[in-house]
């Protein structure tokens, strides 16, 4: 026997070789082989082994078959290994026949077997997957997870004491935390291996009918204890894995909880658009299942708000779109959700109007009964967005109060809302679900506009209205008499509630006042620019170095 071969596998290792016994079982090395004997001028030949699966330790698994006219021991621990070795190296003859005939007692193998092989195939992608071999092993592992229901697989294997040491044994202090569920005795076998097997068994498991729940539970463990606790890229790659394939199960196979717990994860591994749009909609279609907590989410580095007001938005609209309209109760829980998470944001003094108002109206109008808690989410934005500078204030403001507050802070009014942007924002009050307690503070509000007031107002008298010719209509014939007293005395207690001439004189009266005060303060405004102008003309034209405040603001 003779070494006239010299093999480079992967750059790794050489391997001095019998050119003849090697290219006799392997159809790659004789046509490589042969190519060098056409260019090369000495005896002793070398060929180079690109990507060969499994490196120096397989080809010289391979070797020994060959040395040892084709009989090897094959056993789970080295099958995968043999078989893509055979598939890449062309050995179509003996080696490749062994290792096929092999794989057909795989349903005899005990549990840590197939794992091992597992562990194995995961390293030889893509040959394993090409040759079928990663196939057949996986269908084995799935087919002994979905056959066994109760949470010890003991009794499900012809060799159930091996199975009964994996998983009862195995990991005795994880097994008493992951195997309180029914089917969960699998959870940390599997968190070992990397995120494309995963996607992989769970992708046949769910052709085979798996319950989407256990599956559902297995990725949040796996979430937990697995995939994302290595690099940043196989984080990364770990939670796109499960977040893809949680996407392709039942709705309500993970928790909102578990989806929120997800996206704490992912977020600052910057997972793709696509990525990122799949699991909004999982906890959007969940939406009204979330507590005030899930949706307090800080919002981005370089956002100005304190929350991602964005992020909620968009779990709304795909709240909507999975049919949480057509469910009322569903729909109502949304809404009041909604109005805590509006009490929360409303003191952010950088959010924006038309961003607060989107989160008002984002859901329809029926999935509040009342609109108290809007009001008075309403109310807390406009006393944080509003400057100083209100009627209310208005009305104690001393002529020099005035002139400082105008030298200290013109640029900071100037960029707190307008008279407009309030309107919008109210707007989006349904006055016919006030409370008249509501209405009542509307009118008195003066951080409100004056026409808010008055639509309170109208509305309540319209409320009144509706209550009396009620009252008329239930004294028609047919009517029992006995309850008209009771309807008088809920009119009058209503009525002296509402006391509607009186407040709406009241009211008139106010607002006339704010409005003369306004005016004035206005023509003041107006008459200290120009003396401002004429001051800091002055002050260019002299020849003095020194910097004088007008007189009026000194």
């Amino acid at each position: 026997m003779t070494c006239d071969l010299e093999v480079d596998v992967n750059g790794e290792e050489i391997f001095l070789v019998d050119k003849e016994v090697l290219s006799s079982f392997s159809g790659k090395l004789r046509e490589l082989t042969s190519k060098s004997l056409a260019t090369s001028a000495t005896r002793n030949l070398r060929v180079t082994l690109h990507g060969l699966p499994g490196g120096a330790e397989a080809f010289e698994l391979m070797t020994r078959f060959c040395y040892s006219n084709g009989r090897t021991r094959m056993s789970p621990s080295n099958i995968c290994l043999l078989h893509c070795i055979a598939h890449f190296m062309e050995m179509t003859g003996d080696l490749l026949s062994l290792t096929k005939k092999s794989l057909q007692g795989i349903p005899y193998w005990s549990w840590p077997e197939i794992m091992s092989c597992l562990k194995q195939c995961q390293d030889l992608i893509p040959v394993a997957s090409s040759s079928g071999m990663l196939d057949k092993v996986i269908c084995s592992l799935v087919g002994r997870i979905t056959a066994v229901s109760d949470a010890s697989p003991s009794g499900s294997s012809p060799e159930s004491s091996a199975f009964r040491f994996s998983c009862d044994t195995g990991s005795t202090t994880s097994a008493k935390n992951s195997s309180n569920h029914r089917g969960a005795w699998w959870f940390d076998e599997l968190v070992v291996l990397n995120p494309d097997m995963i996607e992989e068994i769970i992708r046949k498991m769910a052709v085979e009918k798996a319950n989407h729940v256990v599956i559902g539970r297995f990725l949040m463990h796996y979430l937990k204890n697995g995939g994302v606790r290595s690099a940043a890229a196989d984080k990364k790659k770990a939670a796109a894995v499960i977040i893809d394939l949680l996407y392709s199960l039942d709705g309500s196979s993970v928790s909102c909880k578990s989806l929120f717990g997800l996206l704490r994860v992912s977020s600052p591994l910057k997972l793709s658009k696509c990525c990122q749009t799949k699991l909004e909609s999982m906890i959007g279609n969940q939406f009204d299942q979330a507590t005030l907590d899930n949706l307090l989410i800080p919002a981005r580095s370089g956002m100005n708000n304190l929350y991602d007001v964005n992020l909620i938005l968009r779990f709304l609209r795909s709240f909507l779109r999975s049919g949480g309209r057509d469910s009322a109760n569903r729909l109502k829980q949304a809404g009041s959700l909604m109005d805590s998470y509006l009490a929360e944001v409303a003191p952010d003094s950088s959010l924006k109007p038309l961003k607060f108002l989107a989160l008002i109206t984002a859901l329809p109008d029926e999935a509040r009964d009342c609109h108290d808690t809007i009001y008075r989410a309403i109310d807390l934005y406009l006393e944080v967005q509003v400057a100083n500078l209100t009627p209310k204030n208005m009305q104690c403001f001393t002529l020099h109060f005035f002139i400082s507050f105008f030298c200290s802070s013109w640029n900071q009014v100037h960029a707190q809302i307008s008279d407009e942007e309030k309107m919008k924002i109210c707007g989006a009050i349904n006055y016919e679900k006030l409370s008249s307690e509501s209405c009542k503070r509307i009118a008195r509000n003066t951080k409100f506009p004056s026409r808010t007031a008055v639509r309170a107002l109208i509305s309540q008298q319209t409320k009144l209205r509706s209550l009396l010719e009620e009252t008329d209509q239930s004294r028609k014939p047919g009517h029992d008499p006995d309850r008209d007293d009771d309807d008088d005395e809920q009119i009058i207690l209503y009525a002296k509630k509402l006391d509607l001439t009186r407040e709406h004189e009241k009211l008139k009266s106010e607002l006339q006042g704010m409005q003369w005060k306004v005016m004035e303060l206005e023509k003041m405004c107006r008459k200290m620019q120009r003396q401002m102008s004429k001051a800091i003309k002055t002050r260019r034209a002299g020849s003095s170095g020194s910097r004088s405040l007008p007189r009026l603001c000194s």
